[in-house]
């Protein structure tokens, strides 16, 4: 194991209300480079490397980044108690009626609008705490959290602990709001230092903004935005394929744990193990779905290539984006009349690539299931 400093990283503040408050120290901690730390950098980065050489091979890559955005649009948001699965959000998009609590889905909605949005921005303006608040605005505008400002720093105090809890029972209770815009210029600062390798980076960026809490409420889906934002600023990936939510789900009491080290402990050697061990594992998941569609495709291009006309083929690449389409959608998505569209799709279901779901007869949506199983696979 590494030594760390094994002190807090900052220090505990007496409040009036009588509790105490945690304020970190600024980034970078003091950490120790030895060889398991070494290691897993070097598993992270080989992983990245075969993710990045993935999505390279791919003649437009924008089609499969978006469901992979939905993917995990759907995984943060569930880390927050949201019951939407990814076939609920996919389906809803496409024009189908699913039976799900609507604010689940809006706030899955929302994680996607503020993905979307912020990685176009990163083509113009580096990642700052005017995007974050940005991000946080989309996230919680006209969900559950809307009452916690959107888009606004806290001004008053939050914390974190079991459900009832009060500060001075919490787990761990954040930096005051007095003391939230100097920790936060501070990280800001932090986000344009390109001393340490990417991936460190990353990974301090994340844990110090979950230790400031900066928001009333959304601060871990926020977090976890920002996490991939910056390893596409960094240039880690040119496109945001990888994702971290599904690592931390599986793991979550290790995650709480691990972040909690780095502030009462000063455990930023196990934190950064941790966090690394979640890259390699989520870059080779997200490579291995890559190359499990590409040769789904490849087989129904196979199957399809039989026939004179190319619709079909041009309508199946749809399908890598959405599992989930309407007739009326592909003919309008590709400015085809809508009986082309319809001859494409009985070729696509005559090749068992495609099934009608529900029992709607008008705007029928139809759906890639061995595609959505692939997204979908745990």
């Amino acid at each position: 194991m590494g030594s760390g400093n094994r002190k807090p990283h900052g220090k505990t503040v007496s409040l009036t209300a009588g509790y105490t408050a945690f304020v970190p120290a600024p980034l970078p901690p003091a950490f120790q480079w030895n060889r398991e730390l070494v290691n897993a950098l070097s598993a992270a980065d080989r992983a990245i490397g075969r993710l990045a050489g993935e999505s390279r091979r791919m003649p437009n890559p924008h089609l499969l980044i978006r469901p992979f955005i939905r993917r995990e649009a759907v995984l943060s948001s569930r880390i927050e108690g949201t019951r939407s699965t990814l076939t609920d959000l996919l389906a809803a998009e496409a024009g189908a009626r699913v039976e799900r609590d609507s604010a689940d889905l809006q706030e899955v909605a929302n994680y996607v609008r503020a993905l979307d949005y912020s990685v176009k921005e990163l083509e113009t303006l580096p990642l700052s705490l005017r995007l974050v608040r940005e991000i946080h605005r989309l996230l919680m505008t006209g969900v559950r959290g809307e009452a916690a400002s959107p888009g606004e720093f806290r001004r008053t105090q939050n914390w974190i602990g079991p459900p009832g809890c009060r500060p001075e029972t919490a787990t761990y209770v954040p930096p005051p709001p007095e003391r939230v815009t100097d920790c936060l210029e501070h990280w800001e600062r932090f986000l344009h230092d390109e001393t340490l390798p990417p991936l460190i980076h990353a990974g301090l960026a994340h844990a110090q903004f979950e230790a400031v809490h900066p928001f009333r409420d959304g601060n871990g889906r926020v977090g976890r935005l920002v996490t991939t934002l910056l390893l596409v600023e960094r240039d880690v990936l040119k496109a945001p394929l990888l994702y971290l939510s599904a690592w931390f789900e599986a793991t979550r009491p290790e995650y709480y744990a691990r972040l909690l080290g780095t502030t009462a402990r000063g455990e930023w050697h196990e934190w950064l193990v941790y966090f690394l061990n979640g890259v390699a594992v989520e870059a080779e998941d997200a490579a291995r779905r890559i190359r499990t569609i590409d040769r789904l495709m490849l087989r129904w291009r196979t199957q399809l290539a039989k026939g004179k006309s190319r619709v079909p083929e041009t309508v199946l690449e749809l399908f890598r984006e959405n599992p989930f389409w309407t007739t009326t959608g592909m003919a309008q998505r590709l400015d085809i009349a809508f009986t082309t569209a319809g001859r494409a799709i009985e070729r696509l279901q005559g090749a068992g690539i495609v099934s009608p779901t529900g029992n709607a007869q008008r705007n029928r949506v139809y759906c890639a299931t061995q595609m959505l199983e692939v997204l979908e696979r745990q």
